[in-house]
């Protein structure tokens, strides 16, 4: 399942979200862990911004979380993804 380029920035920002608030940090605290501002964080969140690489960065090591969590798959992506190779599998035995 390939996705658009905007709708890969809307996951980002969505998953940047989820694991802030996971944390039980604020968007100024994640800021300041940054060195960012609280309007560039709530920008990105709100995916008004895309971050650059360096952003992402700062953020993930402020979160403490490799970068790759923004990126991955999530589980109901895996299962269809999963229900597709099976099915063409059963279509070739």
């Amino acid at each position: 399942m390939k996705l658009s380029i905007e709708e890969q920035e809307k996951r980002l920002a969505q998953r940047l979200r989820e694991e802030r608030e996971s944390r039980n940090i604020s968007q100024l605290d994640l800021a300041l862990k940054a060195n960012l501002s609280q309007n560039i964080v709530a920008m990105i969140e709100t995916n008004r911004r895309v971050p650059n690489l360096s952003t992402i960065f700062k953020l993930c090591d402020a979160l403490d979380i490799n970068p790759a969590v923004l990126f991955e798959r999530t589980s109901e992506e895996k299962q269809i993804a999963k229900a597709q190779i099976i099915s063409i599998l059963n279509r070739c035995l």
